[in-house]
């Protein structure tokens, strides 16, 4: 399977924030999309989740050479915010979430599995969310993606403000979710993307383009990055 995006182009008046982008995504890998803060990660993934209309372009799954239309279910969307219904307890979501989405999660396992498999701690499980740290909201809102297991998770930044302990811990969950789908990572930090992900993408100017990491150890080619970040910045 291969995620395809062709020609995709949004602008906000005169400022153009993607143009014309090309990218073919493969299946089983997570790829890190690092540009600076403001270089349009955000726009290009509200763009490939329909929350934001393109000026132009479209992007499809391809499989066995067919094209397949992308559907709401298929994408799984993680915000640097986590945003999660304060209102009820960790349990009491994950109960309401597998309810209503009963016809579609293939091979349900117990509440508590669940949590124990993204490490929320036992004491919190029947707290209500509003009280749960940073860490534990975005492990929340990370679980719910990877209970509707979407074949497209888009992870805008997810790793922003946690302590190096959960940082490490959501790494190894994302890792373990890469069979049979594909994960696009967003950040603005080199060393992050260096550390999790199998490909680097570099969103610059608008446009995507591969970066070899195998050139990484290179530090004119590492200073090459960076600068081509600052433009990110400056432009």
């Amino acid at each position: 399977m291969e995620f395809v995006i062709s020609h995709l182009s949004k602008s906000y008046g005169k400022h153009q924030v993607l143009n014309d982008v090309d990218f073919t995504f493969e299946e089983g890998k997570i790829y890190g999309l690092l540009g600076r803060n403001g270089a349009g990660k955000t726009t290009l993934f509200n763009c490939l989740n329909s929350d934001t209309e393109i000026n132009s372009g479209r992007f499809f799954f391809k499989t066995d050479e067919k094209e397949e239309k992308v559907d709401a279910d298929d994408i799984g969307y993680v915000l640097s915010t986590p945003t999660v219904p304060d209102f009820l307890t960790g349990r009491e979501f994950i109960k309401f979430f597998i309810d209503i989405h009963s016809e579609t999660i293939k091979d349900v396992k117990s509440i508590d599995e669940y949590m124990d498999y993204v490490r929320i701690p036992e004491d919190t499980r029947d707290r209500l969310m509003k009280d749960y740290s940073h860490g534990t909201r975005n492990k929340m809102q990370m679980l719910i993606n990877m209970i509707a297991s979407p074949r497209l998770m888009l992870l805008d930044e997810p790793l922003t403000s946690l302590d190096v302990v959960v940082a490490e811990e959501m790494k190894d969950i994302l890792r373990s979710q890469k069979e049979g789908r594909i994960i696009i990572f967003s950040t603005h930090l080199l060393d992050i993307a260096l550390d999790l992900c199998d490909e680097i993408v570099l969103l610059n100017h608008g446009q995507l383009e591969v970066v070899d990491k195998s050139n990484l150890d290179n530090d004119d080619f590492k200073i090459k990055i960076i600068e081509a970040l600052k433009d990110a910045e400056d432009s």
